[in-house]
């Protein structure tokens, strides 16, 4: 068994039941959209404390836990209403909310290559200081590859506050059978004023998997080498990686 945390299970269910209340109540006044269903969760789970168990034991223990103390229940309650107010108030611009919330189709018992995330890193070449305010690409065969997700943009719109860091995962890859090892070849592009196309080539090695994962784990992480953009003036800057 692997280590959970109990209490994203129970913010996930009561985030599930209040907005399934209020689709009822209020119609379409608010969003109850799978994403801002989501988004409630991470609000409300980034203010309360986690509670890990690794045991059948630490189960048993935690449901008498959330029967004695039903204050715990009325606080989460308050914050996922909180957290309801907020994320319609501020609502994702890159996700279709008018779609109705439904478990998204996952593929259950197909083969498939599951991509891990991919990180990096992008720093001026001059100075080393990290790189803002450019997009960077992921290709594949010469086109944009499509994320898991709404969450996950291609191109990525690098901001000053990550500090050069750049996230992409990739949606997966159908395979015929499991265990099937297999190279993608895949490519950073990045062009930005004043400085050379910076152009990163990489293979990502992948076992093929009886299903689609799609949840994220830092255990399933390709990390970069650090990457760098040089001003105009020389020949075009190309990184490959075998």
């Amino acid at each position: 068994m692997e280590i959970h945390n109990t209490i994203e299970d129970l913010v996930l269910v009561q985030v599930g039941e209040i907005c399934d209340v209020i689709e009822k109540e209020q119609g379409n006044e608010i969003c109850t959209c799978s994403q801002c269903r989501m988004d409630t969760a991470c609000y409300v789970l980034n203010r309360i404390a986690p509670r890990y168990i690794i045991s059948n034991r630490g189960v048993a223990r935690v449901e008498q836990e959330a029967i004695e103390h039903q204050q715990k229940i009325a606080d989460i309650a308050s914050l996922i209403y909180e957290g309801i107010r907020r994320v319609n108030h501020n609502q994702r611009p890159n996700f279709q909310h008018s779609v109705p919330n439904r478990e998204i189709v996952k593929n259950h018992n197909t083969p498939m290559f599951n991509i891990p995330t991919i990180v990096g890193r992008l720093f001026n070449g001059i100075n080393f200081a990290p790189v803002a305010d450019v997009t960077v690409e992921l290709c594949r065969n010469g086109d944009l590859v499509q994320m898991k997700d709404a969450n996950w943009q291609n191109p990525y719109n690098l901001i000053p506050n990550t500090m050069g860091t750049f996230t992409f995962w990739p949606i997966s890859i159908p395979a015929e059978k499991i265990n099937t090892h297999k190279i993608f070849e895949y490519s950073v592009t990045v062009e930005a004023s004043g400085f050379e196309i910076l152009h990163h080539f990489f293979k990502v090695p992948a076992v093929s998997e009886l299903q689609t994962v799609d949840t994220f784990s830092l255990g399933r992480t390709f990390k970069l080498p650090d990457l760098y953009l040089f001003p105009l003036g020389g020949e075009e800057y190309e990184d490959v990686v075998e």
